[in-house]
């Protein structure tokens, strides 16, 4: 049988199967069972006759959906948040991998845009920051207070414009992606030009050090949440552009699902973001050596739960379908 033919036969059961899935109802440990080895069944067929092919890779997902149903009801016991933060977020990671690497690479070439920019041009973190900004940065500068800029709130007041403030930036980059992602990409290329005009203006103030030392300890979750959101928007809009072997509205929905998820699993990272540049970041001055704590320890937690954790939990899942269990 073709490959084609196998699809078509069989592509009433599986969607009827995805809709289950999808669906906000309950599914009984009878009915996934049966889902279970109605799919395994087919793709230890399609492994066989078609290796490789998308219809592999359709079912591979699928069946990875099933047992993470049934691993969910097994697990039932657990707080819905902490089954949240311990499964299900790290795998729509680990899903959207692709997205949220395209994202943290228009970032990082728009960070070295916006450096090289301000190298070759001296007026140019004037278009990009704005004359009342860099006016106040300098009179910061001449008057021994490079970083005034965060003592300018009281702390508390700081740390709540902060936190919606990253929260607003975060889910625009994450709405946007409903352009097909086109608008996402300007407004991370955008911010990311800000944040490499920012430092390099500092670097020609002499003043990189203390500058990265003390944007980075709140900056490192910070940034790292707007590149996830926009990782969630390019999902977004790829979803509508390649729908795969989904109808496109089907695809759409599903990746806008998962989307918000992500950005509802990046508010503690709001939060404690947002926290360290109410409270900590106006003393980083005080000794280097928090700061440099804070960063490494901020920077490690990223890889582990963002990189780390999520492909470990597949190669698990994957371990789990092969075997059986």
């Amino acid at each position: 049988m073709r490959e084609i033919s196998f699809f078509n036969k069989n592509e009433k059961k599986w969607g009827e199967i995805d809709r289950n899935l999808s669906a906000s109802a309950s599914i009984s440990a009878d009915e996934l069972s049966e889902f279970y080895i109605r799919v395994t069944d087919d793709l230890a067929f399609v492994q066989t006759n078609y290796p490789g092919s998308k219809t592999e890779s359709y079912l591979n997902l699928l069946a990875t959906r099933v047992h993470q149903r049934i691993y969910k009801n097994k697990k039932s016991s657990q707080s819905r948040i902490l089954l949240f933060f311990k499964n299900e977020f790290p795998m729509i990671i680990y899903k959207h991998r692709k997205s949220l690497f395209a994202s943290l690479a228009v970032f990082m070439l728009a960070c070295l845009i916006g450096a090289f920019s301000t190298h070759i041009d001296e007026k140019f973190p004037r278009l990009i920051m704005g004359d009342q900004y860099v006016d106040m940065t300098i009179e910061n500068i001449e008057n021994g207070n490079p970083m005034g800029v965060y003592e300018s709130m009281d702390p508390v007041s700081m740390f709540f414009y902060i936190t919606f403030n990253n929260v607003r930036v975060s889910f625009l980059v994450f709405a946007a992606g409903i352009f097909f992602s086109v608008l996402t990409g300007f407004l991370l290329f955008k911010n990311g030009v800000m944040l490499g005009c920012f430092q390099y203006f500092f670097y020609t103030k002499k003043l990189l050090y203390i500058s990265a030392l003390t944007i980075w300890v709140h900056g490192t979750l910070e940034i790292a949440s707007i590149v996830i959101a926009g990782g969630a928007g390019m999902a977004l809009g790829n979803s509508i552009m390649f729908p795969g072997t989904y109808s496109r509205l089907y695809s759409f929905q599903t990746a806008a699902k998962e989307s918000v998820k992500i950005i509802a699993g990046l508010v503690p990272l709001f939060i404690i973001a947002g926290f360290l540049e109410g409270f900590v970041t106006r003393y980083s001055n005080v000794s280097t050596v928090p700061a440099i704590f804070i960063i490494i320890f901020s920077l490690a937690f990223l890889f582990f739960y963002f990189i780390y954790y999520p492909y470990k939990l597949h190669l698990n899942e994957q371990n789990q379908l092969q075997t059986g269990t």
